[in-house]
């Protein structure tokens, strides 16, 4: 007997296995935090598909998604950023992913840890929903208002609330999947 998934990730193998091994998992280390808030930021406006079929193309251009190297990045390394046909070539997001790097670290330093800072938003524990239907999913919450609020007042850019709650769902601060999901009770 299949399965039963989340029906946005369908049936693409890079979709289920995402799905099936990442999304919803909590995550507490600040490297995959990053990692999670730069793919995010580069996702604004376009499928999750998208993304994660160059993940690993972002993650060979931008130094293995390490901030700080990328805090560091200078005119030549963006100039080369934007000719790489391997990412999302969009001049503010990697503008935005650079000074995201810089801020992230100035959270770190006054927090121990960006998981720290981020976690304090659900009690340092993930939020667990009841959804029985994909269309009852909202888009936003409060709560991701609030964090995407926060983080522009820390310098963050195109951490949108849409943005703040898909991280939020990718990184497991919130459960959304589905009751039936099979996932639903794993996470």
């Amino acid at each position: 007997m299949d399965k039963q998934r989340c029906a946005w990730c369908g049936n693409d193998p890079l979709y289920v296995e995402y799905h099936d091994t990442e999304w919803g998992v909590p995550v507490f280390d600040d490297d995959k935090l990053f990692e999670f808030l730069m793919l995010e930021t580069f996702q604004a406006g376009l499928s999750w598909i998208t993304v994660l079929r160059k993940r690993e193309n972002f993650r060979k251009a931008f130094d293995n998604f390490n901030y700080k190297i990328i805090a560091n990045y200078k005119e030549a390394k963006f100039d080369e950023l934007l000719q790489d046909a391997g990412i999302i070539r969009n001049k503010l997001k990697i503008k935005a992913t650079i000074s995201n790097a810089v801020a992230f670290m100035e959270v770190q330093q006054e927090f121990g840890s960006f998981s720290n800072y981020i976690w304090k938003f659900t009690n340092q524990k993930p939020i667990k929903n009841n959804w029985k239907d994909l269309n009852n999913v909202p888009a936003t919450t409060e709560l991701s208002d609030t964090i995407s609020k926060d983080l522009k007042k820390r310098g963050f850019k195109f951490v949108g609330s849409t943005v703040l709650y898909a991280h939020m769902q990718a990184t497991g601060m919130i459960n959304d999947h589905i009751t039936n999901c099979f996932r639903y009770n794993e996470v």
